[in-house]
């Protein structure tokens, strides 16, 4: 019998999102049936257009309760992040529940909502991003606007199908992957190449009286690691891979791009692959570390703050330890951590064309001599993108 004055055991809390809701249904089920007691938490966004946003919590044995929570801002997202934590202490304060499950709505990326979760005090035990591997390309191909379908997440909401799903991919560090007949040795070779360091669950999977799922969802989650990884300055890039008619290319160098050069094929670079990422150097703009997100045809390229080869040495104590590790790894005695660092992957890529692209928007030779004075009255040819 627990004593009247005993401190309950914090309520663990795992987040499982995905644009494809039929995988994320069935990770989801899963859970349910391979964890007794749990709890799903559902925030349906959808209803956003009609100023609320429905909340449903259920078990094993169908719905507990339902209810609304306002926008906010105009926001379904914001009314998520404000109902999130205290429906969750609602949940822990009812005592004898193993397990909460957040499901996301379809848009909704996990990174922000498990900071969310953790801020307020939960333990997040395990984030998992649900995949469809016959949907995987045509997801990442995919360039419309969420408004468009009918996913966004606030009025003001301008990501598209295709970065948002990437960034649900790629946070997650394990992936719950559906049993697809459609799916083929590409599709799942694309999955591997994209987030290898991901752990994939089979939907179907068991492992003694518990599925690989619960297990892995159950085992832990490293909150500012998983940031860590996503950070440009630090990003856990995929490797070199070519398998299965799917190519990873990792190009890296030591010398600056022209920023005329670059911005001229920025089109190109981007159409290149269905994915691309990672950091670069303009000739002109030294001390800033670029960050390059592409995918389904568009591209995102802003600042990521300094490098650290620009800090004098008394900021370097103010900088995350993981943040001067990577750093440490790409130092070059004149240029410090400046370098160019990009990914691309992709059924069928151009890998040699891609090579003499990028290689074509580097100072010359000649331009490198004149050295960084001179690189620094280049054109400024991303200005005006870096201000939208």
């Amino acid at each position: 019998m627990t004593p009247p004055d005993a401190v309950p055991a914090p309520l663990p809390v795992a987040v499982v999102g995905g644009l494809h809701a039929e995988a994320r249904g069935a990770a989801v089920a899963r859970l349910l049936a391979d964890v007794p007691g749990s709890v799903v938490l559902h925030h349906d966004l959808e209803t956003a257009a009609a100023g609320t946003v429905v909340r449903t919590v259920r078990d094993a044995g169908g719905v507990l309760s339902t209810g609304e929570a306002p926008l906010v801002n105009d926001c379904a997202c914001c009314a998520l992040r404000e109902d999130l934590v205290p429906e969750l202490r609602r949940l822990a304060d009812a005592g004898d529940i193993p397990l909460a499950i957040v499901e996301l709505w379809d848009s909704v990326e996990p990174k922000a909502m498990a900071e969310v979760i953790a801020a307020g005090g939960f333990t997040v035990t395990g984030v998992i991003t649900a995949v469809d591997p016959a949907l995987l390309l045509p997801y990442l191909a995919n360039g419309d606007d969420l408004a468009e379908r009918g996913l966004a997440a606030a009025a003001t909401d301008q990501r598209t199908v295709a970065d948002t799903f990437a960034r649900q991919l790629e946070y997650a560090p394990v992936l719950a992957v559906a049993d697809s007949p459609e799916a083929d040795d590409e599709d799942r070779e694309l999955l591997r190449q994209l987030h290898p360091t991901a752990h994939l669950v089979p939907l179907g999977a068991t492992g003694g009286s518990r599925s690989l799922l619960a297990a892995a969802v159950l085992a832990g989650f490293d909150l500012e690691a998983a940031a860590a990884a996503q950070h440009p300055a630090c990003a856990l890039l995929p490797a070199e891979a070519d398998a299965h008619g799917v190519s990873t290319l990792v190009w890296r160098r030591r010398r600056p791009f022209h920023p005329e050069r670059l911005y001229a094929a920025l089109e190109d670079l981007t159409c290149a692959a269905v994915r691309s990422r990672g950091r670069f150097w303009l000739a002109d703009k030294p001390d800033t570390l670029f960050h390059w997100d592409a995918a389904g045809g568009a591209l995102c390229v802003e600042s990521a703050g300094p490098w650290l080869g620009s800090l004098p040495d008394a900021a370097w104590d103010l900088v995350p330890p993981v943040r001067r590790a990577a750093a440490a790894l790409d130092w070059h005695p004149e240029h410090g951590d400046r370098c160019q660092h990009l990914v691309f992957t992709s059924p069928a890529l151009d890998r040699d064309g891609l090579h003499r692209l990028l290689d074509s928007c580097l100072l010359t030779d000649a331009e490198y001599a004149a050295g960084p004075e001179a690189w620094q009255r280049l054109p400024h040819a991303f200005d005006t993108l870096l201000e939208v």
